[in-house]
């Protein structure tokens, strides 16, 4: 039975499975935070798995109040805590 068959909205969990493989930032406070290509999804602990993975520091000012990468650091992989996360974007391939 397909999940629309039931009625019941998709959770975090089924949105992040459709979206392994694809690159993710993941932002754990306003000025810090990971990028990298979304490897696995938990339930138990609740997380996500990030290869290829950086470490990036966030900085918003009050002329340029998005907050923009200011610094980045390589990881190999890391492991997120869903319980730890404020946002998490896909990101899209740039346009050449």
């Amino acid at each position: 039975m397909a999940m629309s068959d039931t009625g019941l909205s998709p959770t975090v969990f089924h949105i992040l499975e459709r979206n392994v493989g694809r690159r993710v930032a993941v932002i754990v406070d306003p000025s810090y935070g990971f990028e990298g290509l979304l490897a696995a999804v938990t339930r138990e602990p609740p997380g996500i798995w990030l290869s290829d993975a950086e470490v990036v520091t966030l900085r918003a000012t009050i002329a340029q109040p998005i907050p923009q990468i200011v610094s980045r650091e390589k990881r190999s992989e890391i492991f997120i805590n869903l319980n730890s996360v404020r946002r998490i974007e896909v990101l899209h391939k740039r346009e050449s």
